[in-house]
């Protein structure tokens, strides 16, 4: 027979498990609060809360409070950051570049098959980040990218001739061949540098991002907006693979069917988002010259032909070609 008291022990000793097991997960973005990716990752922290019964939690951290994503994702791998929602990072493995290659997608349609769930380069950069221990819940699409210029700009007839404008690229060899292949004169900055470089004039624009972009980081300085849609944006949420696997099953389970929920939705969305946020840069003075869809592919083309081969190089022909070919 269990007495009052040996009863009174178990229900206390029960609570006490659930207490000790439940945990509040550190989540980094590089949007500052109130952009649409905070207010994404706070519902879905809302939604895991609820199916975990607060056994997971989530605090967020935006515009980058734990480091720059490349930093975060090192502290990911090592378990001081336990989650994020953001870019890869070609500094902790250069073949990451794969996920921003240039015109490898033409539109969402394409861009859903390659990234979105089972698709070769998702399935990529999900085996990519678990050599580091890192586990991919969701892919997060964001947008196409183009260029934000501070100088009045037209587009030439040859879309792709020489322009005599300095743009600041990422540090990555895949941007700085593709402002080549555009007719940029591309200078590596790093992103915390280069809002003061386009002010100052150091350079008179940015590649790398897109409407959202450039709309939260770059409004002030941004003229003219090309649309190109040079390459696909898609951030991933991502947790260290030991945290995650230390969550029990149920947990574990109520994450990937939340994660997987959030992206589903996310797919359904950033389209519309991208439209929204180009009309946001309209709206705040700036420029937008509209890029035919038969310049887009004449670009595609181009950029295939030169930037390609020495960014496959880069990551690594064997690797990248074996990513590439099932596309």
């Amino acid at each position: 027979m269990i007495t009052k008291s040996l009863l009174g022990v178990a229900v206390a000793t029960a609570l006490l498990t659930n207490i000790a097991q439940a945990v509040e997960l550190k989540v980094s973005h590089v949007r500052p609060q109130g952009a649409t990716v905070d207010n994404d990752i706070r519902a879905l922290a809302d939604t895991i809360a609820k199916a975990t019964n607060d056994s997971v939690t989530m605090r967020v951290y935006p515009a980058s409070a734990l480091g720059d994503y490349t930093v975060v994702q090192e502290r990911i791998s090592v378990g001081a950051v336990d989650m994020a929602v953001q870019p890869a990072s070609a500094a902790a493995d250069r073949r990451m570049q794969l996920g921003v290659l240039p015109y490898l997608a033409n539109n969402y349609a394409e861009a859903r098959e390659m990234f979105g769930p089972n698709g070769p380069v998702r399935v990529a950069m999900e085996d990519l980040y678990a050599k580091q221990d890192i586990k991919v819940l969701a892919a997060y699409p964001v947008y196409f990218g183009g260029v934000a210029l501070n100088v009045d700009a037209e587009l030439p007839a040859d879309i792709t001739a020489p322009k005599g404008i300095k743009i600041r690229v990422p540090g990555i060899k895949s941007f700085q061949l593709l402002a080549d292949s555009l007719g940029y004169i591309g200078s590596p900055i790093a992103f915390s540098e280069a809002f003061t470089a386009v002010q100052t004039g150091v350079v008179d624009g940015v590649i790398g991002s897109g409407a959202e972009g450039y709309y939260a980081s770059f409004r002030d300085v941004t003229k003219t907006y090309i649309p190109y849609n040079t390459h696909f944006e898609v951030w991933y949420l991502i947790v260290n693979g030991s945290t995650f696997a230390d969550l029990s099953d149920d947990d574990q389970q109520a994450m990937l069917q939340a994660s997987a929920d959030w992206e589903s939705t996310r797919w359904a969305a950033a389209e519309a988002d991208q439209a929204a946020n180009e009309k946001r840069l309209a709206d705040n003075g700036a420029t937008i010259l509209a890029v035919s869809d038969a310049q887009k592919k004449a670009l595609a083309e181009k950029i295939r032909a030169e930037a390609w081969p020495e960014i496959i190089s880069d990551i690594g022909e064997d690797y990248a070609n074996s990513v590439l070919n099932g596309l």
